[in-house]
């Protein structure tokens, strides 16, 4: 016989339940596969179903359908004479199971059940599937009538078998059990296995495709042999996108990579091996022949069939590559761009529509559909019919050949620029000149007259008509007014979504984008029902830190050139009044916190699995040169709190494409309580007590020297502090018949987010949080007179006048003493007659959970 082999690695884009579809995809592969001279064809996991059927699978339909697709592939003549392995789910004894079948002429070599299953982050097979726990065994299948027509077999081999051809021994692997500590190949390779295969549905996140070459290289380097990865590519139904990246690899140096993003349907890629080249590998490691010669032996299948043909001495062997990986901006501006364009070709829509801002979240959702434009046309330029038949069905025109992409954007893609009068002329013309540099479809609206009439019916209800701050309302009439503008634009882009087409006398809608980033949910960051809430986001897994390099790479790659302004510009959400023309708040002072900070807060919470007390731990000595221990306990229990008070806002989140390994997505992702403590009263007690550990140790100090160090306060309920003095609400600013107990005025250097609803509105590093304490009739503790003791998104107070039980009034200075009213008019480093520390009037705190060290200049009058 010969010595070398051909071998096939397919990449499909399945779709779930797509039996059809599926069916046509993977006799297209065969076909390919044949046609580039190969003997073994390799799809990926479950093709022959999808991966993402979900609970489809505990219906018996699903497995029906698919012994019928399996029975259509057995009949076809493509499949005669070369070794096809597929994969789909069969229940054996009434167990389910995730299977590669194996076939050859019509005949059923080997069905082998997945051994470990993937069951973390998006996976969860342990659901549908139990896995194979028979270690080098194998059962009788009884085949259905329906295979048993066609193949003539009462039964095939069913288990952990490896197949024995008349030159080589084959064996697959299944996804998890290249991952899995214990991964079978370990022993196959010492059982004399030379080809090991392996189905994955592996999906995309950033910066994870080394991973796989990794552990490919390094099982084969050390082993030796010869492993076929394939892998799915597209949008089959869910929030993930499956990357392809097929290859193949031999002794640690792979041959082939299949391209990693595309929107071709199939792609197949083979390589021609010599496996003397492995039998030379393997025998030169003494140790490995020590620990095969002792090695127990895997049931083999005997197959009448050779990979090697007669004479193929002198058949060139595929070389070694050195494969470059795309950089995060290019992974970026390749993947949600290609799952943009399976969602809106197999949604049958006409197009996107997005609310673009002028800022950098909403300006990178419209460089990805650019970016999505662009592939669309160069595949149709390198003969892919398969996209132009879709682009001409999305279009609605049957005689349309997309070109140039800007054409391409400005049938599919509508942008609409929602102002209002707190919008700032820069923010409108960045968003006008970046949508005709894309091409897209521009409109610009107001958005005031839908606000006044949402105001006007509350003040014919109420009789009271809310105001911003800056004009004499409270926090709450403040964050309330930034509400009705966001939720209104949400309304009107489904609006224009739904009819714009329709004003042009087309058929169809458009699809609304979302373009909230993963920081911003991960914080909460967002009002519930603004325009976070779309069809579809294809950057609700990217971090700002990431989107920031995108536009800069966009900006070189598409030329861009209105992104130079919108990357300079702070990101604002513009729902406050302008100051002077000018904006008035940012997205990062809003949020207490930064985004490079946010996102690695969300990296210690998500993928390193850490609770309040592990994540300060960590960062108290990652910020020992720049922070006190003292403010990194402050910055980890303000993370935590709002995080937790804004956790309930992942359960409506836009389904949004999944690249970071630390999104907060409620459904699947990250699967936690959305109603939680926000008091984190034991995990910040440990918190606090690690501090005055480090403050008595030499070990870490602050590098600030000289500055006013912040105490901190323990707000464990209960704690018992000397020297309290009780503080009540002066006369005639509540309403409540209740007993007082406590009260406290806390001085805070962080924004507490406590709002169910909107965006934190922290203006001024310090501001006062006032928390009265009563008990109710029933004994239980609660908050007194709402009027009085009201809570806005940081946790403000919308009152602070206080006077101490001896009715001694006392007061704070403001920025405009005469008005007196909002904490957040604080000023800071005014001269004052006394400085006192706040550990005098720590007491019992509001179950609201808002306490934060800090100091404050108080003036007794």
């Amino acid at each position: 016989m010969g010595r070398k082999v051909t071998l096939a690695t397919c990449t499909l884009n399945q779709w779930a339940m797509d039996f059809d579809g599926n069916l046509k995809r993977i006799l297209q592969s065969i076909k390919l596969a044949k046609e580039k001279g190969a003997r073994y064809r390799l799809g990926p996991e479950l093709e022959i179903s999808g991966y993402g059927c979900g609970d489809h699978f505990f219906e018996s339909d699903t497995c029906l359908h698919s012994l019928q697709v399996l029975a259509e592939l057995l009949k076809s003549p493509i499949t005669e004479d070369i070794i096809c392995e597929t994969g789909m789910p069969i229940v054996h004894k009434n167990v389910r199971y995730n299977c590669r079948v194996i076939f050859l002429n019509k005949k059923i070599l080997l069905i082998r059940p997945k051994m470990a299953l993937c069951n973390h982050g998006n996976y969860r097979e342990l659901r549908w599937f139990t896995p194979w726990s028979k270690l080098k065994q194998v059962e009788d299948f009884y085949l259905p009538q329906i295979l048993r027509d066609i193949t003539g077999q009462k039964s095939v081999p069913f288990g952990m078998g490896v197949l024995s051809t008349q030159d080589t021994c084959i064996a697959p692997e299944i996804c998890e059990e290249l991952w899995a500590a214990e991964s079978p190949h370990v022993s196959m390779s010492l059982d004399g296995v030379e080809i090991f295969t392996n189905a994955s549905g592996s999906h995309h996140e950033l910066r994870k495709q080394f991973e796989r070459h990794d552990l490919l290289k390094t099982a084969m380097m050390k082993c030796g042999g010869v492993y076929v990865y394939s892998n799915l590519r597209g949008c089959d139904g869910e929030r993930v996108y499956y990357d392809g990246g097929s290859c193949i690899c031999i002794n640690g140096n792979i041959v082939v990579v299949g391209n990693q993003f595309g929107i071709s349907e199939v792609e197949v890629d083979v390589a021609t091996m010599d496996l003397e080249d492995v039998r030379s590998y393997k025998a030169e490691i003494s140790s490995r022949s020590k620990q095969a010669a002792r090695s127990e032996s895997y049931p083999r299948v005997f197959v009448e069939f050779s990979l090697s043909r007669p004479g193929d001495h002198l058949l060139p062997t595929t070389e070694h590559i050195a494969y470059r990986y795309h950089t995060v901006e290019e992974e970026i501006t390749l993947g949600p761009a290609c799952w943009l364009w399976d969602y809106l070709r197999r949604s049958k829509q006409g197009g996107f529509f997005l609310p673009l801002s002028g800022g950098i979240d909403s300006s990178s959702t419209a460089c990805l559909v650019a970016s999505m434009c662009h592939l669309v046309c160069k595949s149709v330029a390198d003969g892919n019919l398969e996209a132009l038949r879709d682009v001409q069905k999305v279009t609605g025109d049957a005689s349309y050949i997309p070109i140039e992409p800007r054409e391409l954007a400005s049938r599919i893609f509508v942008t609409c620029y929602m102002g209002s009068v707190n919008s700032s002329m820069e923010t409108c013309t960045r968003a006008r000149m970046l949508a005709n540099q894309i091409g897209s479809d521009h409109k610009s609206i107001k958005i005031d007259t839908m606000v006044k009439a949402a105001t006007d019916i509350f003040v014919e209800a109420t009789g009271k008509e809310p105001q911003f701050k800056c004009h004499g309302g409270c926090a709450r009439e403040n964050l309330a007014l930034q509400n009705i503008q966001a939720r209104s634009r949400m309304v009107m882009s489904y609006f224009l979504a739904q009819l714009s087409l329709w004003s042009k006398g087309r058929p169809g809608g458009l699809l609304v984008l979302g373009s909230g980033n993963v920081d911003e949910c991960l914080r909460g960051y967002l009002t519930k029902y603004d325009c976070s809430s779309a069809d579809i986001n294809p950057i609700g897994g990217i971090s700002k830190t990431d989107l920031r390099g995108f536009i800069l790479y966009a900006k070189d790659k598409f030329n861009l050139t209105a992104l130079d302004s919108i990357i300079k510009a702070p990101p604002t959400a513009e729902l406050e009044p302008l100051s002077n023309g000018e904006i008035a708040q940012t997205d990062e002072m809003d949020m207490g916190m930064t985004y490079e900070e946010l996102s690695l807060f969300g990296r210690l919470r998500k993928m390193s699995l850490c609770g309040p007390y592990s994540m300060f731990l960590k960062l108290v000595h990652k910020w020992k040169d720049t922070v006190t221990p003292s403010q990194v306990a402050d910055k980890v229990k303000h993370f935590f709190r709002s995080y937790s008070i804004n956790r309930h806002k992942m359960t409506v989140m836009t389904p949004s494409y999944h690249a970071e390994s630390y999104s907060p997505d409620d459904n699947r992702f990250d699967l936690r309580q959305f109603l939680y403590n926000p008091s984190w009263l034991w995990q910040f007690r440990c918190i606090n007590h690690e501090v005055q550990l480090i403050e008595k140790s030499p070990g870490i100090k602050s590098t600030q020297s000289g500055s006013q160090r912040i105490p901190n306060f323990a707000d464990d309920i209960g704690k018992n502090t000397k020297n309290k003095q009780t503080l009540t609400p002066s006369p005639g600013k509540s309403g409540s018949s209740q007993q007082k107990r406590k009260g406290i005025v806390v001085a805070s250097n962080k924004s507490e987010s406590n709002s169910m609803d909107s965006k934190p509105n922290t203006l001024l590093a310090h501001h006062i949080t006032c928390v009265d304490k009563t008990v109710t009739s029933d004994g239980r503790w609660g908050i007194s007179d709402p009027d009085t003791v009201g809570f806005d998104e940081c946790g403000a107070h919308s009152n602070c006048w206080y006077q101490k039980e001896n009715n001694k009034q006392t007061d704070f200075r403001y920025k405009n003493a005469s008005r007196k009213r909002h904490s957040r008019d604080l000023l800071q480093g005014e001269p004052c007659k006394k400085q006192r520390n706040l550990n005098n009037f720590t007491s019992k705190i509001s179950a609201v959970g808002s306490s934060v060290g800090g100091w404050f200049k108080k003036i007794t009058t």
